[in-house]
């Protein structure tokens, strides 16, 4: 049978502590045993089902572990405070000092801060390579390379990882492949195609609403051990740990992701072939104009579509400003950085989300400062959505008028 990460989801039941159909909230930070050894046995990891403290576990977390392991196919999960304290932890408990990791060039600023900035601090060394280019990653590689890291579909470029053919380097080199899945729940499975770690930030997507922070470490059980280890884990040493009422509220919004993210793929595919049409420098992995395109497309769960997430590239940073600006006016959505939230919102990356990278890097990447990047909303209207957009564009002088847009 065919691996739907939607129906995994809708076949976990949780009965709440009076019967409930929402699983009860644990608002407890500690947790008390009948005998001193429970909670040795407890402290060590051997007693199944009881809890010590909420940094090591607690009832609701893993109630969403759970739920995002079905998701994303893989043996267990670990929720945590945000996406950079699951990508955090995650990097620093597969490196030490010494180790190589070989990173794509166009990532999320902050990854690329850790990688670039951070982790040198304990020796650990990063190569940023052109992801889409297997050679040039395979010829990135070192003895001291443990890890390939990547984002499905890149932040803010939107380029495509093959991740089937990176798995097969990685197994080839003995490294564990990291992907960030962020851009693409349900869309896409990494770990069905090989990768050994999959991170999501579930701020974005998966909670849908802008209300909450957190991030989950989907992996094997053997790995979120070690990561939950309490002498030697990241994850617990480090202690970005998911509130449990944080966590309920995700595990409430996640039962709607299926239906919100065809919604957000049908509209972000409906403005960017119209945007291309007018003539505007669109990116979308949904358009075949995209080089990524038919990689992408075999790639997806054609349930979900090509992902709610599009560039268009207004030639200038006072022109990307002023739309933006008179889109928000025009109630249209909101200047604002993150994604995945009911309306769409939009942001210039080189001045934000990407502003950790150095300007001469984002303009070797072709990260105009034109460039803005689209979290398309769940509008109902699209065609009216457009035709709003399409005049705020033709205001700002953006888009030029045409015959045929007269």
């Amino acid at each position: 049978m065919e691996f739907n990460p939607a129906d995994n989801i809708q076949d976990l039941q949780y009965f709440g502590e009076f019967g409930g159909v929402n699983p009860s909230i644990s608002d407890s930070s500690t947790y008390t045993f009948l005998s001193a050894k429970t909670m040795f046995d407890t402290f060590e990891g051997n007693a199944e089902g009881c809890y010590l403290y909420s940094r090591h576990s607690s009832p609701s977390n893993l109630y969403l572990d759970k739920a995002m392991a079905a998701m994303e196919g893989t043996e267990t999960a670990n929720v945590s405070a945000s996406g950079m304290g699951a990508i955090t932890p995650t990097l620093l408990q597969l490196c030490g000092s010494g180790d190589h990791i070989v990173s794509s060039r166009t990532i999320y600023g902050g990854t690329y801060a850790f990688l670039k900035n951070f982790t040198p601090r304990f020796g650990i060394k990063t190569s940023f390579v052109d992801i889409t280019k297997l050679d040039l990653v395979e010829a990135a590689i070192t003895p001291e390379t443990k890890v390939l890291y990547c984002e499905t579909v890149s932040n803010p470029l939107l380029e495509v990882a093959d991740i089937a053919g990176l798995a097969k380097i990685a197994k080839k080199h003995n490294l564990k492949l990291v992907v960030d899945n962020t851009f693409s729940p349900l869309s896409v499975a990494p770990a069905k195609m090989g990768a050994d770690v999959v991170i999501h930030s579930l701020t974005k997507y998966i909670n849908g609403s802008s209300d909450t922070v957190g991030g989950v470490t989907c992996a094997s059980r053997e790995f979120i051990d070690a990561l939950k280890n309490v002498n030697s884990g990241a994850s617990m040493l480090l202690g970005p740990t998911m509130d449990s009422l944080r966590s309920a509220s995700v595990m409430k919004n996640l039962r709607t992701l299926h239906i919100r993210m065809k919604q957000h793929s049908y509209n972000a595919l409906f403005l960017a072939e119209r945007f291309e049409k007018d003539g505007l420098k669109t990116v979308y992995p949904g358009l075949k104009s995209h080089p990524s395109h038919e990689l992408y497309k075999n790639m997806i769960n054609p349930e979900y579509g090509f992902g709610g997430m599009m560039t268009i590239d207004a030639g200038s940073a006072d022109k990307a400003n002023e739309l933006m600006e008179l889109m928000q006016q025009k109630n249209l959505g909101y200047l604002a950085v993150s994604l995945g939230f009911y309306k769409t919102l939009f942001s210039a990356p080189g001045s934000s989300t990407s502003s950790e990278i150095p300007m001469d890097e984002q303009i070797e990447m072709g990260l105009t400062e034109g460039l803005i990047r689209f979290s398309i909303g769940l509008d109902n209207d699209i065609e009216r959505t457009y035709q709003m957009m399409k005049k705020c564009m033709v205001e700002t002088g953006v888009l030029k008028m045409s015959a045929e847009m007269v």
